[in-house]
């Protein structure tokens, strides 16, 4: 995470599927290993970001006399280095890309209903992750479709990821604004 300029914002680091998957297929997949870690490192690092973020939306929130409506809660990190060796066994691979979804689905409807209260306009819309359509796919390409479903995971935590840069930044403008006019 790289943090800009005199704000507190920080931006998450892509993953390129394609780049990562065409590693593994000249590597005969061995640079699936660092492209998992890479992503369940970063799946932790903006956890962890987002429950500092969580913080200040809460303390805007009290200064402007109002109580967030969802409480903070702790997401279990996980271990990247552990989740990365175990696809050597290839049925973890998919619990992995399994368990990278369901948390992103879970994540972004809970960061939802908390920047309900924050924001005076919806910034931040959550995605919507299939995973009943991509199991299903999975399971009837005989395990294939777990590459489209890495694909369309690595995506979303990208495009979340963006979604989450322009929500700190309204947040942090809204929060410059209420300062300024504290001491005026």
């Amino acid at each position: 995470m790289q943090a800009t300029s005199n704000t507190n914002i920080y931006s998450d680091r892509k993953v390129w599927f394609s780049m990562w998957f065409l590693g593994a297929v000249v590597t005969f997949g061995v640079a699936f290993f660092p492209m998992f870690y890479r992503l369940v490192e970063g799946r932790n690092r903006h956890f962890q970001n987002e429950a500092q973020f969580e913080h200040r939306i809460a303390e805007y929130l009290k200064s402007k006399g109002k109580e967030p409506s969802v409480p903070i809660e702790h997401v279990k990190q996980r271990n990247a280095k552990l989740w990365a060796t175990s696809i050597i066994l290839i049925i973890p691979a998919f619990v992995i890309v399994y368990l990278l979804s369901k948390d992103l689905a879970v994540h972004e409807h809970k960061q939802d209903a908390y920047l309900a209260a924050a924001l005076p306009e919806r910034v931040f819309m959550p995605q919507t992750v299939p995973l009943t359509t991509y199991v299903l796919l999975t399971i009837v390409t005989l395990g294939i479709g777990v590459v489209y479903w890495l694909y369309k995971t690595v995506n979303l935590y990208n495009a979340h990821y963006k979604a989450h840069l322009a929500v700190e930044k309204e947040l942090n403008r809204l929060m410059e604004e209420q300062n300024n006019i504290k001491y005026m």
